[in-house]
């Protein structure tokens, strides 16, 4: 990796907004979008590693989602070039769930997909189960991903997996779930395939669901999602 991608990279892992505007400016004029993307990508992974070892804190991950994301407007006209050409390795539909309207976790969640090369689907805050299961019909995503900070609204991520059923559509999706009262225990009470600790871990999560779908995709029952296709 050149001196101004690892630049960018350090920049993003040491939250330094002015130094990573610059280096990224410096970057799009020389190399090729994806390897931009993917020194963004690394400095989240390091960003990530870092609250994973209790160096950073949640303040500090909101910090880099932030930065991240100005960064990303610099490059953004050269990924929708890219899009054209290059399939994301997967789509996401993620919100939180009805009566919720925390994002906080979710925008991170978000930012972490987007930048490791998935596409996503924002339904925002406060979705009800309906709007989750319209989103599946319209999009046709790889995971579903739910939300919620309050114990009072996280049994509404149930009631979306059991739409989903009812609609046929369970099996063509992967569900994570996550948010501060979310348990791993709570996750496998609901159906739901997997519980995101946090943003970082749900990004590789995500990756492995992913995995899990190319393997089992069965074109003769329903669509492909858009990894597969």
């Amino acid at each position: 990796m050149s001196n101004v991608l690892n630049s960018i990279v350090d920049s993003l892992a040491n939250l330094d907004m002015d130094n990573i505007i610059k280096f990224v400016k410096e970057a799009i004029e020389k190399f090729d979008v994806r390897s931009v993307i993917d020194a963004l990508a690394e400095g989240m992974r390091v960003v990530g590693e870092k609250y994973e070892r209790g160096e950073y804190f949640v303040s500090d991950l909101i910090v880099s989602a932030e930065i991240f994301n100005e960064a990303m407007n610099i490059v953004k006209p050269k990924i929708l070039e890219l899009r054209k050409e290059v399939k994301p390795i997967g789509r996401v539909v993620i919100g939180t769930v009805y009566g919720d309207i925390h994002d906080i976790g979710k925008n991170l969640v978000k930012t972490f997909l987007e930048a490791n090369g998935f596409e996503v689907i924002d339904l925002e805050v406060d979705v009800p189960v309906e709007k989750f299961v319209e989103a599946v019909k319209q999009y046709n995503p790889d995971i579903v991903g739910m939300s919620a900070l309050l114990t009072s609204t996280m049994i509404h991520m149930k009631d979306v997996i059991d739409a989903l059923k009812k609609e046929g559509l369970r099996d063509k999706v992967k569900i994570i779930v996550g948010g501060a009262p979310i348990t791993e225990e709570f996750a496998k009470s609901i159906g739901a395939d997997a519980y995101g600790e946090n943003a970082y871990k749900a990004v590789e999560i995500c990756k492995k669901l992913v995995e899990e779908l190319r393997k089992t995709c069965n074109t003769s029952l329903y669509p492909c999602p858009l990894s597969i296709q």
